[in-house]
């Protein structure tokens, strides 16, 4: 897939890899063997009839190819994107165990594009109306795909979304470049057209609480709130000006649309010098963000070594090609401020990597006497999130985890008998693909409880 250069595109906001052609679309889905029991499938977290859809575009059907994608799963231009494929549905190719697997995100996308940039976009069909309230809330991946499912069994489904928009860490989370929001605002319309109720601005456990939706006649609940309270790190310093969250720094610049400024009226200062601290995905996102919002230097500090980080070897690949810079096995100790409090320095010590934590990852270990400093003017937080309390405080039946994410069985059951739930606010942060997948369990589990107690 061709791609921005990279002197380009650090001075850009559009997206870094530009797509397949048609020709070469069905180039690569001439190379599916179009197995007779298709281990890619098994790969996917939605189950998608992934050699049926590289068959339609190996035949040129692009209709057909993304009505078959569709039937499994609503957001494929978004899964096309950014779901980790390499360690999904194409790490099970058979073709992978001699050469590279088939591009099957990379096909994915096109077809969705395809389909976009024709205007011929369709929505699944739906079953009659049963007049059955569901209320789903947040507007995240889960909470898209299991609002989708239910309204295709018929139900009269309302999505309660906090945000001013849809879409949860899409829109909030995911860089522009990554993830254009047109796209995300176009896979969302699918689900009005299907008759979902989207309602915005509304916090339920602030607003309402989950008894006054039950009082409204709503008979069954999904929650789907992400897990969106950033980790904290316990060091010095962690109050100064200038040392932020990633998810400040990325719902600024994604949603609230900094990176557009002054069109949009949501200024970031960014320093010369950004240090960002983690390595997955959200830290290699900050990083990538700041350059492009003017940083002439930007610093990702990780902990343990190159191997055991997190991010996608794609965004990796990116992120070097791009001059982010890499310290690995480096933690930071404290962060220094000058006389008005605004951060300028980070000092940090040297890692070497014991043995496997409960992670499975080599345990890092701080080396004695190896403390050094780095000049800053930015420091973004990067190293994870929590489950915001918010509803689940206003829930205090619904049974938690020492975490305080919600405890459910494998179908999205909770300890409460009409209250599901499934995605990042009961597995922590995982990958867009995952909580689809969970979002479709949950809505299975949800029409067969309202079928038994009609």
């Amino acid at each position: 897939m061709e791609e921005q250069k990279p002197n380009d595109r650090i001075h850009n906001f559009k997206e870094v890899p530009l797509g397949f052609t048609e020709e070469k679309a069905i180039i690569e889905a001439n190379r599916c063997l179009q197995c007779a029991k298709p281990l890619c499938v098994e790969g996917c977290p939605v189950n998608i009839n992934i050699p049926e859809f590289i068959k339609h575009i190996k035949e040129k059907n692009f209709r057909e190819a993304i009505e078959s994608i569709k039937n499994f799963n609503i957001l494929p231009a978004i899964c096309g994107r950014v779901c980790p494929q390499e360690v999904q549905c194409e790490e099970k190719c058979v073709l992978g165990k001699r050469w590279e697997p088939v591009a099957i995100g990379a096909l994915e996308r096109f077809v969705a594009d395809w389909e976009r940039n024709n205007m011929l976009k369709s929505c699944p069909e739906c079953m009659p109306p049963n007049g059955i309230k569901v209320a789903i809330i947040g507007c995240g991946p889960a909470s898209i795909t299991c609002a989708a499912d239910l309204a295709k069994y018929g139900y009269d489904v309302t999505i309660f979304e906090a945000f001013h928009t849809g879409g949860g860490v899409l829109v909030y989370g995911i860089p522009e470049f990554r993830l254009p929001k047109a796209i995300v605002a176009d896979e969302i319309d699918t689900l009005t057209e299907m008759g979902v109720k989207i309602y915005y601005n509304a916090i339920i456990g602030k607003l309402y609480s989950i008894q006054d939706l039950r009082e409204m006649g709503f008979k069954a609940f999904f929650i789907g709130v992400g897990a969106g309270l950033p980790m904290m790190l316990r060091i010095p310093g962690l109050k100064l000006i200038g040392v932020l969250t990633a998810n400040e720094f990325l719902t600024r610049a994604n949603l609230m649309k900094a990176y557009s400024f002054p069109d949009y009226d949501t200024p970031i200062n960014i320093g010369k010098v950004v240090i960002v601290i983690g390595g997955g995905n959200v830290a290699l996102d900050s990083a990538r963000t700041a350059l492009r919002l003017g940083a002439e230097k930007v610093i990702i500090v990780y902990r343990r070594s190159e191997q055991e980080m997190p991010a996608r070897r794609e965004e990796y690949h990116h992120a070097k090609e791009e001059g982010i810079e890499f310290q690995f096995l480096t933690n930071p100790i404290r962060f220094i401020g000058d006389e008005n409090d605004n951060v300028f320095q980070m000092e940090c010590i040297r890692m070497k990597l014991g043995e496997p934590d409960e992670s499975g990852r080599r345990r890092p270990i701080p080396i004695e006497n190896s403390e050094f400093i780095i000049d800053t003017n930015t420091i973004i937080v990067a190293v994870g999130t929590n489950a915001n309390p918010v509803l689940t405080k206003s829930t205090p039946e619904l049974k938690l985890n020492k975490w305080g994410y919600i405890e459910t069985d494998e179908d999205g059951r909770t300890n409460i008998e009409d209250i599901f739930a499934g995605g990042d606010i009961v597995t922590g942060s995982a990958t867009v693909i995952s909580a689809m997948g969970a979002g479709r369990k949950a809505a299975i589990t949800i029409n067969k409880y309202l079928l038994k107690n009609k």
